[in-house]
């Protein structure tokens, strides 16, 4: 009934996707997570509002209202009447809404950018997340797990960096005896230009939520009086770091009505889904905080759909 493809997400700045209230109180405005391994998500809703406002932008709402559905709209065919009194009566219509033809659920991280003190800059990742991943895109290697050598083994004594130069420091410990995973490369998507993949860590689950929320990118911020330089306020905001990789399933009806054919004619499409024109990849902005610096993101859509005209992959 549906065909599959699926989202890549690299940030290109910080990403705020969550609460964008409470400043006037000095709240902390908290990203959207994961209940599982608490690390941060994009909402389905979110993507699904950023294209479709990019496809009204560039190609006008009549093609945006046919692929990812329009507002509700009255039937004047039908109408109700109150049951109060005839003198009270008043028409009233039903609202319809249209089913999208494409599905977007959430994007959840795939390799988070972690600084450490004197090193390099590492992605981490999970089992948990990887298998997602591997579920979105058809990945047939196996999952890799965090090994002895690989896992946040914490150290319970200082340790000297200089005597200890195969550890890789964090904010809460060292890895022990790191080492470069030549399997783990295969896990950067293949549409992205990833040019670190000795950097790459793979994490245990219940490790990963102390690790996001170490890597979050956290501004401190100031609300000055209006007439004169007074600070009345403090309140900040916590992103994903820039460089961030994230991955969302998408799904694409597969039998398309004649009169939603017809629609796409009139407009001279073709009745195949092309979010970008006739690119596959570009530039939006996702999230909140867009006039701060926030948001910018690569998004690249990927798949069976968009490399074969006719597919019958389906969900």
């Amino acid at each position: 009934m549906y065909q599959k493809a699926y989202g890549i997400i690299e940030t290109l700045a910080p990403l705020h996707v969550g609460a964008s209230a409470g400043e006037e109180t000095g709240n902390l405005n908290l990203i959207f997570r994961d209940q599982f391994t608490q690390t941060g998500i994009i909402p389905g809703s979110s993507i699904r509002g950023r294209f479709r406002a990019d496809m009204r932008l560039t190609n006008g709402s009549a093609l945006a209202n046919i692929w990812y559905g329009h507002d509700s709209e009255p039937d004047e065919s039908e109408v109700e009447e109150s049951t109060e009194k005839e003198a009270d009566k008043i028409p009233k219509t039903k609202d319809h809404t249209t089913e999208a033809l494409v599905k977007f659920e959430y994007a959840s991280l795939l390799w988070l950018p972690v600084y450490c003190p004197g090193q390099p800059i590492v992605w981490i990742s999970s089992p948990r997340l990887l298998k997602r991943y591997q579920q979105i895109t058809g990945q047939e290697d196996s999952v890799p797990e965090p090994k002895i050598d690989e896992s946040t083994k914490l150290l319970q004594y200082p340790v000297s960096l200089k005597k200890h130069r195969d550890h890789l420091f964090f904010n809460l410990g060292f890895l022990d005896n790191l080492k470069y995973n030549k399997e783990l490369k295969k896990w950067i998507p293949n549409e992205l230009k990833f040019t670190n993949p000795e950097n790459l860590v793979v994490v245990q689950d219940d490790e990963m939520a102390l690790i996001h929320d170490m890597a979050l990118y956290r501004q401190t911020r100031t609300q000055l009086h209006k007439e004169y330089k007074k600070v009345e306020n403090f309140f900040g905001f916590e992103a994903l770091p820039e460089s961030s990789i994230l991955v969302f399933p998408i799904a694409i009806k597969k039998n398309i009505l004649e009169k939603e054919k017809q629609k796409l004619a009139n407009l001279g499409q073709e009745p195949k889904w092309q979010p970008f024109s006739k690119s596959s990849s570009t530039e939006l902005y996702l999230g909140g905080l867009e006039s701060i610096g926030c948001g910018r993101c690569q998004i690249t859509v990927a798949g069976k759909y968009f490399n074969v005209s006719e597919t019958t992959e389906g969900v």
